[in-house]
């Protein structure tokens, strides 16, 4: 067995529940992120990477609450005001390729 050295690391409680839930599912114990995280620094020279399980679902508007909902229309009619916006085609290649449809 490989010699190991302890990292010790601060993190806020509802950060490190959510991060082993998600790594929980992907199957990797938290050392062994450590370990990979810390391996692709040094070998990118800098933060590396970024791994994430896909989100399955596209955000409901049914699910959100009417805060929610006034900061989502607020942010695309922002949007709108700037110019950034995109073919409904552009959308719909997107919904296929983050979320499976």
């Amino acid at each position: 067995m490989a010699r190991t050295s302890n990292v010790f690391a601060r993190v806020e409680p509802e950060i490190k529940e959510q991060a082993e839930e998600i790594l929980d599912q992907l199957g990797i114990p938290m050392s062994n992120a450590v370990g990979m995280f810390l391996r692709q620094v040094v070998l990118q020279r800098g933060i590396p990477f970024e791994m994430k399980l896909p989100r399955r679902e596209p955000l409901s508007f049914g699910s959100m609450t009417e805060e929610q909902r006034d900061a989502e229309l607020e942010r695309g009619m922002a949007d709108l005001r700037a110019g950034r916006t995109c073919s409904a085609d552009s959308v719909l290649e997107e919904l296929h390729g983050d979320y499976g449809l």
